[in-house]
């Protein structure tokens, strides 16, 4: 069974700072920007819910299709994004907290500006190797 998944990390000034696709499903352009749709889409329910609830995962918060949405908010409001057709929700929610851990030791970095891209190659393996692992 192939699977979909884009995985997104929005900084708290909703630029994306961290885009991949991480599912096993073949991969096409016009899908892949569908699919930046509707993440950035589902933004906004976030943004509300975010605020409502002291939880860090919020699962299911948008739908299209097949494919659902899934968020971890960290506390400096950075949004882990994940668009998924998996119904894994204990895998999920454990990708997205060591994703948050090397999003921290990224943070971290004195040479990391906050807000800007993640262009570490080393980040990018270990998102896809915890994707293969959890997904």
């Amino acid at each position: 069974m192939t699977s979909t998944a884009c995985f997104v990390i929005v900084s708290r000034n909703d630029i994306p700072i961290y885009e991949a696709e991480v599912g096993s499903a073949p991969k096409k352009e016009e899908i892949a920007y569908q699919h930046q749709f509707v993440l950035h889409a589902a933004l906004d329910i976030v943004q509300d819910l975010a605020w409502t609830t002291s939880a860090m995962f919020l699962k299911g918060v948008d739908r299209f299709n097949d494919l659902v949405v899934s968020v971890y908010v960290t506390a400096g409001h950075t949004r882990l994004m994940l668009l998924h057709d998996s119904r894994n929700e204990d895998g999920i929610k454990s990708f997205f907290q060591e994703v948050h851990e090397l999003y921290i030791k990224i943070l971290l970095n004195p040479l990391y500006l906050p807000g800007s891209r993640i262009t570490s190659s080393h980040f990018d393996t270990k998102v896809r190797a915890l994707a293969r692992k959890y997904l």
